[in-house]
Order: C-alpha cells, then structure tokens, then sequence
C-alpha cells in the first residue's frame, strides 16, 4: 500500500492580517479592580456561610480507621448543632 501523499490541489485558507475586522459580536467591558471584585465575592461567601449556619470543617490531613468514623467526623464538625 503506498503512504500518503497530500493532494496538492487541496485550497490553503489564507487570511491577511493587515485588513480591519469586518465584524463585533458582543462587546466587552474593561476589566475592573480584580482585589475590589474579590474582597466582594468573599463578603459575600461570609454572609452566605453565616446566615446558613454552615461552619468550614478544619483545615489539615485527617485520617480515619474507617468510612463511618469519617462520615461521623465531617457531620459534627460541619454541623453548627453538636451531637457530642
């Protein structure tokens, strides 16, 4: 069987770099102050976590003997009402 060989006849699509856009779809605004738009979003993720009474489990490497005895871990310390 004989390899390849590109057809020679096959059209290149050229495209000129020095011809202005014909076309905008949509626009795009300047970004804003990327800090402002942050310190927002986590005022925000504050208040969410506040007023739903959800608590973020504590930071680190955990490990469990088994699956319940993690599950039991991750329910009292994401709870806001304790068990034990």
């Amino acid at each position: 069987m004989p390899a390849y060989i590109p057809c020679v006849d096959e059209p290149r699509t050229v495209i000129n770099l020095e011809d202005p856009v014909g076309k905008t779809v949509g626009r795009t605004r300047p970004p804003g102050d990327p800090l402002k738009a942050a310190s927002e979003l986590q005022r925000t993720a504050t208040k969410l976590l506040k007023s739903c009474g959800h608590r973020m489990p504590p930071r680190g490497v955990f490990r469990f003997s088994s699956h319940e005895e993690a599950d039991e871990w991750w329910t009292r310390n994401t709870t806001t009402n304790k068990t034990t």
